[in-house]
């Protein structure tokens, strides 16, 4: 077992949500980030004000029902004061942080807008949470790990940031907005490792497929979508952050470009790992995708 520390962005449900209890379940103290802090709130979802299951107190409970430690720490990353704030508390409550996953992404309008539609406004705001923000968290906390000597950053990119769409984004595709995002952010990680060598530092980007959530079914994704992807639950992807915590990828999994967590999960048998949030609720959280060889 490990005594370290993890901050993770978006972890009131989904992916955030398994990687919270499945660090915790191998020693890691969590302090976890969101909007949600109770069940039921509602939020702007792609537009849309409304509740989804999962809260931060949700999963703050399943990392204690397997003898983990959390901080919740409600923040928004299109408050970017809201997060660094939130990065400071969690140094100043555990005293270090050991891993960044920066998992959190903007999920109002302007997702799913065709090109010549997305607007300056929505363009700002997906950048604000998908670039600005996460970068903010890193220069909060990437100094306090080269004093302590290391620590690992996941930056969470997308499968559409280097792939062209296969229909419109209103029709079962993706717009230019959201991918532009995400390929904007997998630039940090290169330039993190040049700049800050023999610091003890591992920074990855890590592309989990397509996900398809409440969210994503809410912005109008098509049923035919689904069948050009093969399925991989939430909590895999949690296995598959767990795992690269504590260990190192292997060189034919491409580090210094961007690992593929299905490919990944496949090789490591963590393909059917169950929810660690509870059947019911990693049913409600939604599945996450890996697409097709």
């Amino acid at each position: 077992m490990t005594d370290k520390i993890a901050f993770i962005t978006g972890a009131s449900r989904g992916i955030g949500a398994e990687t919270a209890v499945a660090l915790a379940k191998a020693g890691y103290k969590v302090a976890i980030t969101a909007r949600t802090l109770s069940e039921g709130e509602s939020h702007d979802h792609v537009g849309k004000i409304a509740p989804l299951p999962g809260s931060l107190e949700a999963t703050a409970a399943a990392v204690t029902a397997v003898g983990g430690e959390a901080l919740c720490l409600r923040a928004d990353i299109l408050d970017e004061e809201s997060m660094i704030a939130a990065a400071e508390q969690a140094l100043a409550h555990f005293g270090r942080v050991d891993l960044l996953f920066n998992n959190a992404v903007y999920q109002g309008a302007g997702n799913q807008e065709r090109l010549l539609d997305v607007t300056r406004e929505q363009l700002l705001a997906i950048y604000q949470g998908n670039v600005f923000t996460p970068l903010a968290l890193i220069k909060t906390l990437l100094p306090a790990m080269e004093t302590a000597g290391g620590g690992t950053i996941i930056n969470m990119l997308s499968y559409t940031a280097t792939v062209d769409p296969p229909a419109p984004a209103d029709k079962g595709g993706w717009g230019y907005a959201y991918p532009s995002s995400k390929a904007a952010f997998g630039r940090m990680a290169g330039a993190l490792r040049v700049e800050h060598p023999d610091s003890g530092l591992r920074i990855f980007n890590m592309e989990p497929g397509t996900v398809v959530t409440e969210v994503m079914k809410a912005a109008g994704v098509a049923e035919e979508v689904l069948q050009r992807f093969k399925p991989c639950s939430p909590a895999t992807i949690g296995a598959v952050v767990t795992w690269l915590a504590e260990n190192e990828p292997r060189e034919e999994w491409h580090p210094k470009a961007t690992l593929r967590a299905p490919a990944i999960a496949k090789e490591l048998g963590l393909l059917k790992v169950p929810s660690l949030l509870g059947a019911e609720l990693g049913t409600e959280l939604g599945t996450e995708l890996g697409a097709e060889s």
